[in-house]
């Protein structure tokens, strides 16, 4: 059948394809057949719906009917969405870059009629250009060589094969120290822009696991320098042009060293990070402009980002109109028109001038002033950005990738949670209960989770973020509400990916299950990339797990990830900062017991008291008066005073005298790690 075959899909990536000339079809075993069947090799082109230059060179090659033709005649042409494909990706990024290539997207891979990969590169312009040949010319040449080279194919695809088995391989070592995480903070803290924020120069990506580590290190350190660079990198974003000052939320990253021009799509994974790490650092520091940007970027995923069901939605496109960032840019004229008398105070404010501070346009930014001014003055801002986002309503909107991914919901719901107990804002962690119940029913088939939801239809198997990011999202409700169903969906869950995601033979988990069907090679890694990487965040949910329920197997499965991947400290400790993270809180977890009943005033005012610090490693555990601790716990059989509810603060196997004064646990708490 020769056709374009995507329209049947509902990734809107995938669907933004379905009226190309090309003849597209989704991955899969029909794909393959179809390959072998004609003896045409395979263009698998990956990409996703908010990226610029996928727009690019669809709009320049897919769309082309001359290039499409050229496409159609000589190839089976795959396309895939990277985000309901990870695991497809990550082996083909892998292989660009044994060929010497950056990596990125949009990929543009060729493979022999089993996927396996000989030749690739990224964005190819229609005709020569920017020190690139032309797309059809290098359609035309790849096609020449597999038809009359097979030797050299051959060899391509067996250099290739030998590298991809090092996509499972990692440095196995030990336990990680607190002097090596010490020296790794250290080491890593002198990369920070201290002027500006953010680690080097341009483009700067938000790296919320990164700057989590410096202030865990901080709280252990007590080193000012940790606290400073997470400090500087939150002020600027925050009021930067990466921030969007009109809804909320935070675009993928700047294409500056100073935060000012951002890639415009907004992702649901950064922000839940980034209200996690905003959230952790208010809780320290009490800044209103932390606060401000938590509670807008909130309501833009509630209000935005939510499906009628409960799930969030993925990323908002960094086009409209087919140009980048013009949703959301402003000429001074625009500005002198909307606001009237108030123009001046909002131009001179948020960097507006007639010459532009973007390619002739405005971005809004605070950059100039990073500090609120009086209450009256910001009162007044703020209706001057009422009166603009209303404008700004009216224009073309970017798109939105609807589809639910598993492991990006879990960041969020655990993002809310937090949130939601810091700022005492039940209708968030209502929210994220209500996206976990859309995962757990919605996106399970079989017992076990499925990747992805769009349109009532669930696709593609998960991978072990999504087990690593909901097993931690439901830790994190388990810890608000007290429902044991979320610690068991926790170890439901973690047990699955015991069952079919673990190396038995070397340890830590692969990134598909052992029966994702046409991978070539199976990747495992604990490297953060945009996302934590699901390992490191394992670890986490073992340890906890361990100090919940006492029960000494989750503790030597987060001893047993970590010695999977201790080794790579010695190559490369920058990307590692999840794993580091996930061995803090297995050594210092901070056990908060709390002996009373939920809903009681004197209970609810010690957790109110306790979720006024910044614990990055608290376990909390609300305990009824006629329950009991496992044996393990440093807090087993302590009980409450006078028949009141009583806390205790552990660390390791001491625990503080009983406390039952709020102020009393709150200034106890003051000097914990």
């Amino acid at each position: 059948m020769t056709q374009n075959l995507l329209a049947e899909e509902t990734s809107p990536y995938l669907l933004q394809h379905q009226d190309n000339p090309v003849h597209w079809r989704p991955w899969g075993e029909e794909a393959f057949e179809v390959a072998r069947a004609t003896g045409k090799p395979i263009l698998l082109s990956v990409g996703y719906a908010a990226c610029h230059w996928c727009h690019v060179m669809a709009h320049e090659s897919f769309e082309d009917p001359e290039i499409a033709a050229v496409m159609n005649d000589l190839f089976v042409n795959i396309k895939v969405d990277r985000e309901e494909r990870p695991d497809i990706d990550t082996i083909y990024q892998a292989s660009l870059q044994m060929l010497g290539e950056q990596g990125g997207w949009p990929l543009t891979m060729f493979l022999n009629h089993e996927g396996e990969p000989f030749w690739g590169g990224t964005y190819f312009p229609p005709t020569p250009r920017f020190g690139r040949p032309g797309f059809p010319q290098v359609l035309e040449g790849i096609a020449g060589v597999y038809k009359t080279e097979p030797d050299r194919v051959k060899n391509n695809t067996e250099a290739m094969r030998s590298g991809l088995q090092n996509l499972a391989n990692a440095e196995s070592g030990g336990d990680i120290s607190v002097e090596t995480m010490n020296s790794a903070a250290e080491r890593l803290v002198q990369e920070v822009d201290m002027v500006h924020g953010g680690v080097g120069g341009a483009p700067k990506f938000p790296q919320p696991s990164f700057f989590d580590q410096l202030w865990r290190a901080w709280k252990r350190t007590q080193r000012t320098e940790y606290r400073d660079a997470v400090l500087t990198t939150l002020n600027q974003m925050c009021q930067g042009g990466i921030y969007d000052h009109l809804r909320g939320g935070f675009a993928r990253y700047s294409v500056d060293n100073r935060w000012l021009a951002p890639h415009f799509e907004k992702m649901l994974y950064d922000n839940a990070q980034l209200i996690d790490l905003l959230t952790l650092v208010w809780q320290d520091t009490r800044d209103p402009l932390y606060g401000e940007r938590i509670a807008e970027t909130v309501d833009w995923v509630l209000k935005d980002m939510t499906d009628p069901e409960g799930g969030f939605a993925s990323s908002l496109d960094a086009d409209s109109e087919g140009e980048e960032g013009k949703f959301c840019v402003w000429s001074d004229a625009e500005i002198d028109q909307a606001l009237g008398d108030d123009a001046a105070l909002f131009k001179q404010t948020y960097d507006v001038s007639e010459s532009g501070n973007w390619e002739e346009k405005n971005i809004l930014n605070r950059l100039n002033s990073l500090r609120p001014g009086p209450p009256a003055r910001e009162a007044t801002l703020a209706k001057c950005r009422a009166t603009l986002l209303e404008i700004r309503r009216q224009r073309i909107q970017p798109g939105k990738d609807d589809k639910v991914l598993a492991d990006w919901n879990g960041l969020m719901i655990a993002a809310l949670v937090n949130a939601g107990l810091a700022f005492e804002e039940p209708d968030w962690i209502a929210a994220a209960a209500r996206a976990f119940a859309f995962v757990k029913q919605l996106m399970t088939a079989d017992g076990r989770l499925r990747h992805s939801w769009r349109a009532g239809k669930l696709n593609h198997p998960a991978t072990v973020d999504d087990y690593a990011n909901m097993s931690r999202a439901a830790l994190a409700l388990y810890e608000a509400t007290g429902d044991v169903e979320y610690c068991d969906a926790a170890i439901k869950w973690t047990d699955i990916a015991d069952q079919h995601y673990l190396d038995k033979q070397h340890g830590g988990y692969f990134l598909a299950a052992d029966d994702t069907p046409n991978l070539i090679a199976q990747s495992k890694s604990v490297v953060d990339n945009a996302v934590p990487a699901g390992n490191g965040t394992l670890v986490s949910v073992f340890a906890r797990l361990f100090y919940l329920t006492g029960d000494l197997q989750f503790i030597e499965r987060a001893r047993r990830t970590i010695f999977a991947f201790s080794g790579e400290l010695s190559r490369n400790i920058f990307p590692l900062a999840t794993l580091l993270n996930g061995n803090d809180l297995m050594l210092h977890a901070l056990q908060i017991v709390i002996i009373g009943t939920r809903g009681e005033a004197a209970t609810d005012a010690l957790l109110r008291a306790l979720y006024d610090n910044s614990l990055p490693n608290r376990i909390v555990s609300v305990i009824a008066p006629d329950q009991t601790l496992p044996e393990s716990h440093p807090a087993f059989a302590k009980g409450q005073i006078e028949n009141s509810a009583t806390a205790y603060v552990c660390e390791g196997q001491i625990c503080s005298p009983p406390l039952r004064d709020p102020d009393a646990l709150r200034a106890d708490l003051a000097t914990r790690k």
